[in-house]
């Protein structure tokens, strides 16, 4: 006898509009609303041809955070009364959003499901998401998000086997039988294996075991901040490049992230940034809840903001052997990170593409053969091995410059800044403000900004006067398929290249966040080691006065600064 399948009628919601990184919502709204989670996994693989399903393999995973375990037994039943052939499951869930990318892309599988609210707080009061990537192992596009919405909008009734248990912490293959389909093979596997393959495929590895656990080893300290990425550490810098077990924290993903917010920022990395400071460990590195982000400090708590990492690793981009065999096709970063990235592209004479923020931009240019190397200013970076960002890539691509030049950290950053001069950057959060008033914020901004009288002011602060050159909202052109994205930041760019950017975020659960970007250049070689915070001052307090941005949220300060 198969699994039963059955047809359970429902009534759909109209608020699972999928942003770039998916359906996120506090834990408590999968939780009391009835079918909240069936109806957008229904929705999700609806959009999979019924008749491709048969011969479908679809890849699961998540970050471990609350709620993920009972998400992934209705994704089963929801996948087996559907007719999917074919799941590939990582051991207790557990599987970085880097590695389903790389999974997805070994096993040709149809795409991937992943269960993380990313860098959002976990927790029966913290949030939870459901992601869906494609074929090519990156999110979803607009499109395919915008028709698995159309199709959560006019839910009748989703289709369930709920008879169905899979033990997900055995590795090895699963078989179910299931009425009027094909049987269904569940199959869970080792969550770092097929990660750690690939990854050995693109570092020396021999290079990196020298310089984590040779004669003159640095001292590292990797702090995983009870996120998924923590079975990857140990098993891959711990086991296999021989760093100590102790210079590995926090590596047991816990469903809460251990109370913490796992957000590798100075105010949320504070543990390590502490530890840092004490001067006894060379190189440290903090992880977000599902691995793809990630913060580099040096010796002293030296910060390596992220947009010099991702230039800082294409002017060292020879460091890594998969470079010198593929070579490099292009450099991106996001209209909101700094230009340090354009300023290496230039010298070298490599392409830049600027994107809007989120990673299937990206995706589009690597899918085509043009993007190599890519960056984000919110802790992303990444390359064309996989369609995500990920962080112990990274990582290991800032060892590998290590093991190469023979520097520290800081030694590294200050001859970067030499030769390239300095972006200094800075970006503020307002977390959870008044949609209402974040939104009317924004609108009485752009109605500033487009007045004709606009272009040509000087904006002062202090003895600092800044001339408008360009104010725009920020729209993109994909070079590969001509689709545009419009509204996509407001920026204000000085004649000499300084910008201020005001952006909406979409990666919250409630309320909005307003993030506002501060990017100055300086050539000067006796200024370029200021406090980033005190060469951006001015900017900043003409950012806040021409958006009334205090007046108008009632916000005093950011939430967060990086």
């Amino acid at each position: 006898m198969g699994n039963k399948i059955t047809a359970v009628k429902t009534r759909p919601y109209a608020d699972q509009k999928p942003g770039t990184s998916g359906l996120r919502k506090r834990v408590t709204v999968f939780q009391q609303n009835q079918h909240y989670a069936e109806n957008f996994i229904q929705s999700i693989i609806s959009v999979i041809e019924p008749a491709e399903r048969q011969a479908a393999t679809l890849v699961v995973g998540g970050d471990g955070r609350f709620f993920m375990k009972e998400a992934i037994q209705l994704i089963v039943q929801i996948a087996a009364a559907n007719g999917v052939n074919h799941l590939v499951i990582g051991q207790n869930g557990i599987m970085s959003t880097p590695a389903v990318s790389c999974v997805i892309r070994k096993m040709k599988a149809v795409g991937g499901i992943i269960l993380t609210a990313s860098h959002n707080p976990g927790g029966p009061n913290g949030d939870f998401g459901i992601k869906y990537n494609i074929s090519s192992g990156g999110p979803a596009p607009e499109g395919l998000t915008n028709k698995i919405f159309e199709i959560s909008k006019n839910l009748q009734e989703f289709h369930i086997c709920p008879e169905l248990k899979v033990d997900i912490s055995k590795i090895g293959k699963q078989t179910f039988e299931v009425d009027s389909f094909k049987p269904l093979i569940v199959e869970i596997v080792d969550s770092v294996e097929a990660y750690a393959e690939m990854l050995r495929g693109i570092f020396d590895f021999a290079a990196l075991k020298e310089l984590l656990s040779g004669a003159n080893h640095i001292n590292v300290r990797l702090d995983a901040m009870h996120g998924v990425v923590g079975p990857y550490v140990k098993k891959i810098v711990c086991e296999e490049l021989g760093s100590p077990a102790d210079s590995a924290v926090n590596c047991v993903p816990q469903e809460d992230f251990g109370g913490h917010h796992p957000d590798p920022n100075l105010t949320y990395a504070a543990d390590l940034v502490n530890a840092m400071k004490g001067g006894k460990y060379d190189f440290g590195a903090a992880f977000d809840g599902d691995g793809d982000r990630n913060m580099v400090l040096g010796k002293h708590g030296f910060f390596v903001n992220p947009s010099d990492s991702v230039a800082a690793i294409a002017a060292n981009i020879t460091s890594i052997p998969y470079f010198q065999k593929t070579g490099v096709k292009g450099l991106a970063r996001s209209m909101p990170t700094s230009g340090a990235l354009d300023n290496v592209a230039k010298a070298l004479q490599m392409q830049l593409y600027e994107t809007p923020t989120g990673w299937k931009f990206f995706g589009n240019l690597m899918d085509a053969g043009k993007l190599s190397l890519c960056g984000e200013e919110s802790f992303g970076t990444g390359s064309d091995h996989i369609r995500e960002k990920d962080g112990l890539w990274a990582v290991l691509a800032w060892l590998s410059i290590l093991a190469t030049r023979k520097q520290s950290v800081e030694e590294i950053m200050k001859d970067h800044w030499q030769k390239f001069g300095r972006n200094f950057f800075t970006r503020y959060d307002y977390e959870e403000v008044d949609s209402d008033a974040a939104n009317k914020m924004i609108k009485d901004l752009e109605t500033t900004m487009f007045e004709p009288s606009f272009i040509g002011k000087k904006l002062t602060s202090g003895d600092k006067s800044y001339e408008v050159a360009v104010a725009d909202n920020f729209a993109y052109t994909d070079p590969v398929d001509g689709s545009v994205s419009k509204n996509q930041g407001l920026r204000i760019i000085f004649s000499d290249g300084s910008r201020i950017i005001f952006r909406l975020s979409g990666t919250g659960s409630a309320g909005a966040t307003i993030r506002l970007y501060i990017d100055s250049y300086e050539k000067d070689p006796k200024k370029i080691y200021q406090d980033p915070q005190v060469m951006l001052a001015p900017l900043v307090d003409i950012a806040l006065k021409v958006s009334e941005l205090q007046e108008k949220t009632g916000r005093t300060g950011p939430t967060v600064i990086t």
